[in-house]
């Protein structure tokens, strides 16, 4: 416990210091430039299907203004479960110092979610309703906790990964770009309080698990990985594009052999920290 408090001190001053205000730091056209990109072209999620190679240039850069749209309705719908998980945990039988820190992380997803629903609504006119599934689970309090921030260090490292990598595409609209960066800057903060907190949990629970138990909570932890990945490919996107069959292409692009090799590079560093732990005894196989 001494660790986290610790970390948790040394997060809420980082916050401090790193405060960038959203509300003033960007700059927003009037209207979306149709000549620019959104998202990287190689990690749209339909990238080497037929039917993304038979349009041209004005429509994939379009697709890319979806797919982005896509990529932060998603993150508006996984940052409210979080900030409700975060408030109900708040001076909820943890020390003072991981509370204020808490508050730290529930302003910056509140800020993230308001800076995520400006650029859909604005440009898109609309958010994409959350496709997400509710996972069943019979779990106590403790697991239930434990299982929550593992959900925290799962959403927020897959979407880390597009942030990082997208912040470095100098092909992107700035203001894409920008967004992507601001989000990595707060994130990297999230995860390592996740990750520490996670830990600390897991061996608490682990000695008292059956082996029934610990089957139960990996397969759990293995349905939302796939339910968290499924939310990328988005059929509402192809028929925004007014694609033919768009549940059809869902499926194809999903089980496409690149899709599933980006998907395994996406999650490395996640899967790795999750097999470590020793949460998972096997790579997701999505």
């Amino acid at each position: 416990m001494e660790r986290i408090v610790n970390l948790a001190e040394k997060l809420s001053e980082l916050s401090v210091t790193h405060y960038n205000n959203p509300y003033v730091m960007f700059e927003w056209p009037e209207q979306i430039d149709p000549d620019a990109w959104y998202f990287t072209p190689e990690y749209i999620s339909i990238y080497g299907t037929s039917e993304f190679e038979q349009l041209d240039d004005a429509g994939k850069k379009r697709l890319s203004l979806l797919e982005a749209v896509n990529f932060f309705s998603l993150n508006i719908h996984g940052e409210k479960a979080l900030m409700r998980g975060l408030t109900k945990r708040l001076y909820h039988n943890r020390p003072k110092e991981v509370s204020d820190y808490l508050h730290h992380f529930v302003g910056e997803e509140n800020k993230h979610m308001s800076l995520f629903g400006k650029f859909c609504t604005r440009y898109l006119g609309k958010v994409y309703p959350s496709r997400a599934y509710e996972i069943p689970n019979e779990l106590d309090e403790a697991e239930e906790d434990f299982l929550f921030f593992v959900k925290v260090v799962i959403f927020e490292e897959l979407v880390d990964f597009y942030n990082l990598q997208m912040s470095n595409d100098e092909r992107l609209h700035p203001l894409a770009k920008g967004i992507n960066q601001y989000h990595h800057d707060d994130e990297v903060r999230h995860i390592s309080f996740g990750r520490t907190i996670t830990r600390n949990l897991f061996n608490q629970l682990k000695p008292e698990w059956s082996e029934e138990k610990q089957v139960q909570v990996q397969a759990y932890i293995l349905a939302y990985i796939e339910s968290t990945w499924k939310e990328y490919y988005n059929p509402y996107v192809y028929k925004d594009m007014q694609m033919k069959n768009p549940y059809a292409l869902y499926e194809c692009a999903w089980a496409m052999d690149g899709a599933r090799v980006h998907r395994e590079k996406a999650g490395r560093k996640c899967y790795k920290y999750l097999l470590d732990m020793g949460a998972l005894i096997k790579e997701p196989q999505v």
